[in-house]
């Protein structure tokens, strides 16, 4: 059978379960809400809705708001008035937005947060003003996370997992390429850290990653040339949102085509139909794959259809739909006093996550433990996908 043809089964298959599960759901939630009333909560998102990210930004709004709607727009059953503000680029239009959804919204939590660099932007004012961050995209290393949380990965955690088996697999050095902002710096250093650790070798000339500016590079023919001049055997990169159709498009045109290219998310989401068939044979590392066999991955994929039927949901939708379910059970768990402070303490003690992508846990580091996987673009002449191609390293602490 071919790839669409399983696709198709297997999404009617899910949707099938799902919503009837969906369905026990909401009736279970609007039983438990006719008791009493409960007031309307405040919550933050903050996210690239416009920019280079604004697919990923729109995809982690997205998977939040269906959450919402399955819940009938409740967490811990306390309605819930969504304060939406736009991240932008980066820490220079993401700090201004954060401190108006805090001071002047007054939200109890904040959620979402595309780049590194602005969750490091904002960590100070969440400090001051004592109010958690949910996040649910990647993000640093940093000193103080007591009020910082992540629902999708540490920066590092990707190029991590998948150190070992390319180091397996190529037989010989590898070109790192990436931009140079903070979730690159990131990204691309989880991996050749690790890939140095265990012997690996890189091609890069000088053994040091070639960073592209970042945003302002759109053409990225004369770095893919120096990857060619280095005689590199593949190439670990991490680009999302234009960037990555960019760079997977021009690579294809280049004199670096015919060499294996692996990286973080570079064709996940919206991005991959953009890249068309330039993406395929790309590997590619993520904490999460719809094709999933679990009852929560069967009640998300089935909703996410159901409300978006021309889109395939990503890691972003998924871990947006987590940070929901983290409020969710935090907000229950503090009762009758539901406060920052009391949201981010019952954060802490949550314990097991039921999640689409699998089991996982909050690490020391107020991150995932969880598991990563391999998958590849493959085509069937009709439809192109990432497809999971095996299980990777568990990574977290």
């Amino acid at each position: 059978m071919s790839l669409h043809g399983r696709w198709t089964r297997a999404v009617s298959a899910i949707m099938a379960t799902g919503l009837l599960l969906a369905a026990a759901g909401c009736a279970k939630d609007e039983e438990s809400g006719s008791a009493g009333t409960a007031s309307t909560l405040k919550i933050g998102f903050l996210g690239s809705l416009s920019g280079t990210y604004q697919a990923v930004g729109t995809d982690l709004k997205k998977g939040f708001e269906l959450y919402l709607k399955m819940h009938d727009n409740k967490l811990g059953g306390h309605p819930i008035d969504l304060k939406v503000a736009d991240e932008g680029d980066g820490v220079d239009t993401a700090v201004p937005a954060a401190t108006k959804l805090i001071k002047e919204e007054k939200v109890l939590a904040l959620t979402g947060i595309v780049g590194g660099g602005s969750v490091a932007g904002v960590a100070g004012l969440l400090n001051e003003a004592k109010v958690p961050l949910i996040g649910s995209n990647g993000r640093p290393d940093l000193k103080d996370v007591s009020r910082v949380w992540t629902t999708s990965f540490m920066s590092t955690d990707p190029g991590q997992s998948i150190a070992q088996y390319i180091k397996d697999k190529v037989d010989g050095p590898v070109f790192a390429i990436g931009p140079n902002y903070q979730g690159g710096f990131d990204e691309v250093g989880g991996f050749t850290t690790e890939f140095a650790k265990i012997g690996g070798k890189l091609a890069n000339p000088d053994g040091k990653t070639l960073w592209t500016p970042f945003p302002t590079t759109t053409n990225f023919l004369p770095y893919l040339s120096q990857v060619k001049a280095a005689n590199a055997k593949a190439v670990y990169t991490f680009y999302a949102g234009k960037a990555a159709i960019d760079f997977v498009k021009q690579y294809k045109q280049s004199d670096a085509k015919d060499i294996p290219l692996y990286g973080a998310f570079l064709t996940e989401g919206s991005v991959l139909q953009a890249e068309g068939d330039s993406a395929l044979g790309v590997y590619t590392v993520c904490n999460y794959s719809p094709d999933l066999d679990n009852e929560e991955n069967r009640k998300f994929v089935a909703a996410w259809q159901q409300a978006y039927p021309d889109a395939t949901p990503t890691t972003y939708a998924m871990a947006s739909y987590d940070a929901a379910a983290v409020l969710d059970r935090a907000i229950a768990a503090a009762g009758d006093n539901v406060t920052s402070e009391t949201i981010n303490e019952q954060v802490g003690k949550l314990g097991q996550i039921s999640s689409p992508r699998g089991q996982w846990q909050f690490g020391k580091n107020h991150a995932p433990i969880q598991k990563w996987y391999l998958r590849q673009v493959k085509s069937d002449g009709r439809a192109i996908a990432n497809v999971l191609v095996q299980d990777l390293a568990t990574v977290g602490a």
